[in-house]
């Protein structure tokens, strides 16, 4: 075995420290209504479950490390003609946002996956974090090479302290 020279809570506890200055982002969750919701006609809705800082693909909150999973922003659906499936589903979970009770525009993460810390210190693999020889790594695109964590934290918090100009 690979002698593990990184520490997974010492990385994610500096990588707070420096966000603290950063606004976070709304957690949701989607949720079905009541039976009597659903009588009144009240369809799903997408619900505040936290909220925390996206650093690329990762949520970082005071207690937890995410997978991202989808991003929206809450908004009424507007028009209801879409020539795509997809575009129609989007719609409805932008409605779905605001009917939860998030502000129109208001970024929400759905579909985000807690990630197993304790297993990632004992030297398994968490989501798209993992060992490599010692040091933690990130595979950030599901066919890309592996980054050093410590240096994608690093690379993405500066840019969200000081963002490049026009971003």
């Amino acid at each position: 075995m690979e002698r593990v020279t990184d520490d997974v809570e010492a990385l994610f506890a500096e990588a707070r420290t420096r966000l603290r200055a950063v606004p976070r982002e709304a957690l949701g969750e989607i949720t079905e209504p009541g039976r009597i919701r659903a009588l009144l006609g009240s369809g799903p809705r997408i619900v505040r479950a936290g909220s925390a800082w996206r650093v690329g693909i990762l949520l970082i909150d005071d207690d937890a490390v995410y997978e991202e999973g989808e991003v929206l922003r809450a908004a009424d659906p507007g028009r209801r003609g879409y020539a795509v499936e997809s575009a129609r589903r989007r719609a409805e979970l932008r409605a779905m946002a605001l009917r939860g009770g998030f502000a129109e525009g208001e970024t929400v993460h759905i579909g985000w996956r807690r990630l197993d810390l304790a297993s990632l210190s004992a030297g398994g693999s968490a989501g798209p974090l993992t060992w490599d020889g010692g040091r933690l790594a990130i595979r950030w695109t599901p066919t890309g090479a592996l980054m050093p964590l410590s240096a994608y934290l690093s690379e993405r918090i500066s840019l969200l302290l000081d963002p490049p100009a026009g971003a």
